[in-house]
């Protein structure tokens, strides 16, 4: 539980700002699309609701093969086809990087599909890109939105996924990011230009890891931030084989770049759990009562710091993590099957694709 602490020591996030709006550069703001006409709309009415800020949408439609064009010009946004993908290239990175040469704003601002947002926050990322002095990264995670029962199983990786950038333990900024934040990522059109943009990262599964890293070996800063109250998203919500495929193709390559003090606190705290469950077990069939209680105490502490721990990421209930130990048991053996599909396999699945890895 300590090592606990010490991981995920503070989350933080994007401050609402009051007082008299002043526009800020145009941002482009582009949205890579695959398959997304069940999960696009609730972006493109954030974009409509947008207030104090100007930008333009560039939706990149990446070989889709439902109705994520038509929905989108529906709402009167460009929508930019990427019909084919050349070799070397990774969809979503071709995607972006086709968007953000035909951007006309200062700052390119890339977005995933499934996000979501209140009327300020396009105004409110601006402002803070601007207090940094207009220059590097500005990520934000957002704030995941449970509705079935089966989300609550992406607990446990939506805390790695924010510990693992290493931005968020108690050692402050001893410890560079890991990179950026996928879901949602500001940046100056110039600098992603030097850098080499998602050009530079062509070949990349895990892209926002990468760009980070493209940005501070140039010398520039990344910043990360959580996004709750200002932006949201709601992950998987095709069901659990869609879950099981993307989290797949996420963990074992976005390891690599967390840092061995991080990952260390990481898996003291994993084995903090399963060690808690076994005392708990062992206590009630074989110890003496006070060797129960005691047991039943670590149990329920441990439930609680990993229910805090995932109410920082998003809207998840109280109840499930009464079987917390079945949360560990899914993360790693999903950690499991993902080093297998990267280091054995060296390809993984996602939207109709086979990534290699």
């Amino acid at each position: 539980m300590f090592a606990g602490l010490l991981m995920f020591w503070k989350v933080p996030s994007l401050q609402p700002i009051s007082g008299q709006k002043k526009p800020y550069s145009m941002l482009s703001v582009i949205i890579p699309a695959r398959n997304e006409a069940k999960r696009i709309g609730p972006l493109l009415e954030s974009l409509k609701k947008q207030k104090g800020q100007a930008f333009e949408v560039i939706v990149v439609d990446d070989a889709s093969t439902d109705e994520t064009a038509r929905l989108v010009h529906s709402y009167g946004y460009t929508v930019i086809k990427n019909e084919k993908l050349e070799d070397g290239w990774v969809g979503k990175s071709a995607a972006c990087w086709l968007g953000a040469n035909k951007a006309k704003g200062k700052h390119l601002l890339f977005l995933d599909a499934d996000t979501q947002f209140n009327s300020d926050f396009l105004y409110q990322l601006a402002k803070k890109y601007e207090q940094k002095k207009e220059t590097g990264i500005v990520s934000v995670q957002p704030y995941h939105t449970v509705e079935r029962p089966y989300e609550h199983l992406s607990a446990l990786f939506n805390i790695i996924v924010m510990v693992g950038m290493n931005v968020f333990t108690a050692f402050g900024k001893k410890l560079d990011a890991a990179g950026s934040f996928g879901p949602c990522i500001l940046c100056n059109k110039k600098e992603y230009m030097e850098v080499g943009g998602h050009a530079a990262i062509k070949d990349a599964v895990m892209d926002d890891i990468e760009l980070g890293e493209a940005f501070m070996q140039s010398g520039y800063k990344v910043r990360c931030y959580s996004g709750k109250g200002l932006l949201a998203f709601r992950m998987y919500p095709e069901g659990l084989p869609q879950l099981l495929e993307g989290w797949t193709k996420n963990f074992a390559t976005a390891s690599q770049s967390t840092h061995p003090i991080v990952l260390s606190l990481v898996s003291i705290w994993i084995a903090g759990g399963f060690l808690s469950s076994f005392f708990l077990a062992y206590s009630i069939i074989w110890a003496p009562f006070l060797w129960g209680v005691a047991s039943v105490i670590t149990y329920f502490l441990f439930m609680l710091q990993f229910f805090w721990f995932a109410r920082r990421t998003g809207n998840f209930r109280f109840w499930v993590f009464i079987f917390f130990p079945l949360h560990l048991l899914f993360f790693t053996g999903l950690f499991c099957r993902s080093i297998y599909m990267t280091h054995v396999v060296g390809s993984v699945n996602w939207r109709g694709r086979k990534i290699k890895v």
